[in-house]
């Protein structure tokens, strides 16, 4: 099986999709796809003369969070693959489906529709990573479940904690698996690599988020929707750490 395109989801509470439209169509620099779905919760981020890579959705309850989604040519070949490494199909729609993961992290498998050419990098950042937060009872066994999946180069992280998945080179979304210090359901959250991490912040919060925390080469930030996602200090263009070994998460 091979994972064709990769797409990263910003789940936000549907009352406040508009906010969450607003803000990352300006932090991206992109425009909004028409609205699909039966509630219209479902919006693509759409850059100009490159294929999309960023999604958002209107969730019913919680605060929502983030996803991804493997877009393969086989969705039935990703489903099976999957739930033999212990993933629970959560629905299933025909063309595509919402499979858990084992420690309890959604995603979904959708068919590719030709997606080749990733987005550019805009105003120094580019949203290319989705942080998989794992407690730490489930990561060595998640850990196993998301290399097995991707079949992915699996890289230690700069810290313990971190396990980094690299896709073949044009996938524009990658995953990082980051160990939590306490038990508690697995979630996810997107990750920016910014080549000035004050000069983005300082846009970032011109544009209506507010900074949550902040380290030496990383901020989390809560954008105007109530979702957190981090800045990282890592180079926009290809991912990697930055000499000097900036921290990859936030």
């Amino acid at each position: 099986m091979t994972i064709r395109w990769t797409y990263a989801f910003a789940d936000r509470p549907g009352a406040r999709l508009a906010d969450a439209c607003a803000f990352w169509t300006a932090a991206t620099g992109t425009r909004l796809s028409a609205f699909r779905g039966d509630d219209g919760e479902f919006v693509t981020l759409l850059p100009e003369g490159t294929d999309p890579s960023v999604k958002l959705q209107g969730v019913r309850e919680g605060d929502g969070g983030a996803h991804v989604d493997l877009c393969a040519d086989d969705v039935r070949e990703v489903v099976a693959l999957a739930r033999g490494l212990g993933a629970g199909l959560v629905a299933d729609h025909g063309d595509w489906a919402v499979l858990r993961s084992p420690a309890g992290q959604l995603f979904c498998a959708v068919p590719w529709q030709g997606e080749t050419v990733r987005p550019p990098v805009v105003s120094g950042s580019r949203l290319d990573q989705v942080c998989l937060d794992i407690p730490p009872s489930r990561y060595d066994a998640e850990s196993a479940f998301w290399a097995g999946l991707t079949g992915w180069q699996q890289r230690a992280g700069s810290r313990p904690e971190f396990t980094v998945l690299l896709p073949p080179a044009g996938l524009p979304v990658r995953l990082l698996l980051q160990r939590l210090d306490e038990e508690r359901p697995a979630s996810a959250h997107l990750d920016l690599a910014c080549a000035d991490l004050a000069a983005v912040r300082e846009r970032h919060e011109k544009l209506g988020a507010v900074v949550v925390r902040a380290g030496a080469h990383w901020t989390v930030m809560r954008d105007p929707a109530g979702g957190t996602y981090c800045l990282t200090g890592r180079d926009p263009e290809t991912g990697g750490l930055p000499a000097g070994g900036a921290r990859p998460v936030g």
